[in-house]
């Protein structure tokens, strides 16, 4: 059942101020009847939504989709602004975004269905499958929990690479660091550190595993399997054009320049919707791609040094509240976009947000969890 409450406002998506549909079946409406008091609170928190993303919108502070559900009903879904601000191209919310490192918990989970279909083990090592990978010690659990200990590749690619004219790939990453060595920077295993580096090695591996590149293999078995229908791969050696999608911007509203670091993939290079990401979540609850045990898996904390509000798994970063319920989440940032895909698990309540300027980052995942924090429909 989708539940969508907007306001009408200048370049954003017209609704009806109301409007109660039933989604389990592609393009079937069923109208549902909703008690007084039901639909009360609804609307209560639709209006405090819509008030909230209507204010940073209109101070240049928000540009783009929203989506806010809870127990598979959609409760508030609308667009704000352009996709293009030059063509003055209107989003909707279908236009796909750069997920950015909201990317990571697709790769991570790509490689959890690899694990569930015996083609690798977590305790597998890199070198099983690059045996020239000259940093001995590293499993693909370490990198999916970012305790490798590697050098950040948008670092020393920065100094080794020296054609910015040209794009880098995921091979070339690691031909870099089989050629030069750059030092790491903790011992395998030793402390937590965020690495982008972690995440392109995992696409890799997921080519080695499967024998498929990475986005033929993400779209074959996650997005076409989840009908998630508006979400692909960029990257700048896939040939695939990016029509009809978000740009990225910068603080100074100047289009985001397309980086040779858009050759690698899956720490970013995702592009999706708020609707296809609202496919994944549920599907992560009725057990469509991997076990309730597998996730329960990723869920699970790996970090004894830090806190419990701010700790990592396998591809989400995870808060435990005092009660023991968590709240698994990722955000992401690259040129321009900013990205939040949030679930708070007890309450089966999930916040997406897809934003292509830089002046949305006051957008944070606290005050959108403060959005979620009254009583719950």
């Amino acid at each position: 059942m989708t539940v969508i409450f907007s306001a009408c406002q200048k370049n954003r998506v017209e609704r009806a101020p109301v409007i109660v549909e039933d989604t389990t079946t592609q393009d079937s409406t069923t109208v549902v009847t909703l008690d007084p008091a039901q639909q009360e609170l609804f609307e209560q928190k639709a209006a405090r939504i819509d008030s909230f993303f209507s204010h940073y919108y209109k101070h240049g502070m928000f540009n783009g989709t929203v989506l806010f559900a809870e127990n598979g009903n959609v409760i508030y879904e609308n667009a704000f602004g352009y996709a293009d601000f030059r063509a003055k191209d209107t989003l909707t919310i279908h236009t796909p975004f750069q997920l950015a490192s909201v990317s990571k918990p697709l790769t991570a989970l790509a490689i959890l269905l690899l694990k569930e279909k015996k083609y690798l083990s977590l305790e597998d090592s890199v070198q099983k499958f690059f045996p020239n990978f000259p940093y001995p010690g590293i499993t693909v659990r370490m990198l999916l929990t970012h305790r490798s200990g590697l050098p950040n590749y948008m670092y020393f690619a920065d100094e080794l690479w020296h054609d910015r004219k040209q794009p880098i790939s995921n091979q070339d990453v690691l031909c870099l660091m089989e050629t030069y060595h750059p030092d790491i920077y903790y011992r395998p295993n030793y402390h937590y550190n965020y690495c982008n580096t972690n995440y392109t090695i995992l696409a890799s591996i997921i080519e080695k595993a499967s024998r498929m590149p990475y986005d033929r293999f993400m779209k074959n078995y996650i997005f076409n399997a989840l009908g998630m229908t508006h979400t692909t791969v960029y990257s700048s050696f896939n040939g695939r054009e990016l029509d009809s999608v978000a740009v990225g911007y910068t603080r100074t509203n100047r289009k985001a320049e397309d980086t040779y670091l858009n050759g690698v993939m899956g720490d970013k290079g995702i592009y999706s919707t708020v609707d296809d990401l609202f496919k994944l979540d549920q599907a992560l609850y009725d057990g469509t791609l991997i076990s309730k045990s597998t996730l329960e898996e990723a869920f699970t904390p790996y970090h004894p040094e830090l806190y419990d509000h701010d700790n990592y798994g396998l591809g989400w970063r995870i808060n435990t509240r005092p009660d023991c319920s968590q709240i698994v989440f990722h955000s992401g940032w690259w040129k321009g976009f900013r990205t939040h895909f949030i679930r708070i698990l007890d309450k089966k309540q999930t916040i997406i947000v897809l934003a292509n300027t830089d002046g949305s980052k006051y957008v944070s995942t606290r005050n959108l969890l403060d959005l979620m924090q009254e009583e719950s429909i």
